[in-house]
């Protein structure tokens, strides 16, 4: 079976990170996050004062971004078999999922320098090819010539239950529907209308729309896709 690279873009919270790590785990394939990636750039700016209520010091991040200071990398779960994103050495997978992150990451991800920062990275990472990876851009600008291309999307209401959901599963005491609702609308308009690789629908990827589909559904689906992608 030949090995091709799997790009899958979407809005946020649709699933399709779960997706892509299951497929990744069922094939055999490197999973990627790459949103991780910008939180995690993010959960950086915060923890420095680079993020300043709304503002951002552009001028500061891009210094430390020169200059070595931020190190993004993954590291395997021994219990499941699936990447941690850690930052400078550190594992921050639970603290880059928080709402002051989810608050923060569009506009950090709407910043040219950051997003060339990170897609060099990206780039580097499928060159052997047998790699999954999702996030906003992968099969428009990462990865244009990936095999297989997929688009996910769902209802605004329903991402935003299944992330409020998630946040009370991972103890979050404080999370409100309402809030992850309108945190939600906003990062579509946001990554929808910056002028850098906005979120759009590559012309030559496949559409689904898993607002009422489950997992196993979901997964499924995919999974028909990569065998007829992988066919020689």
């Amino acid at each position: 079976m030949k090995k091709i690279i799997v790009a899958i873009d979407g809005h946020s919270s649709c699933g399709k990170s779960t997706m892509a790590k299951t497929l990744a785990k069922r094939v055999g394939y490197i999973y990627v996050d790459t949103g991780a990636m910008y939180r995690a750039v993010t959960l950086y700016a915060l923890r420095n004062g680079i993020i300043s209520g709304e503002d951002i010091d552009e001028q500061t991040l891009q210094q430390h971004i020169n200059d070595g200071k931020i190190n993004i990398s993954f590291v395997l779960n021994p219990e499941t078999n699936l990447p941690l994103t850690c930052l400078n050495g550190d594992v921050v997978e639970t603290e880059i999922r928080g709402m002051e992150v989810s608050g923060h990451v569009s506009p950090i991800a709407a910043i040219p320098f950051v997003r060339t920062f990170l897609v060099e990275q990206q780039q580097k990472m499928g060159e052997e090819k047998g790699i999954v990876m999702d996030g906003r851009d992968i099969g428009t600008v990462v990865f244009p010539q990936a095999e297989l291309k997929v688009f996910i999307t769902a209802t605004a209401e329903i991402r935003a239950e299944r992330r409020y959901k998630e946040l009370l599963e991972k103890g979050d005491a404080t999370a409100n529907y309402d809030e992850v609702l309108a945190n939600v609308k906003e990062r579509d308009y946001i990554d929808s209308h910056r002028e850098v690789a906005p979120l759009v629908q590559a012309p030559d990827a496949l559409l689904l729309d898993n607002s009422h589909l489950t997992k196993d559904e979901q997964n499924q689906w995919l999974l028909d896709r990569f065998n007829e992608a992988t066919k020689e």
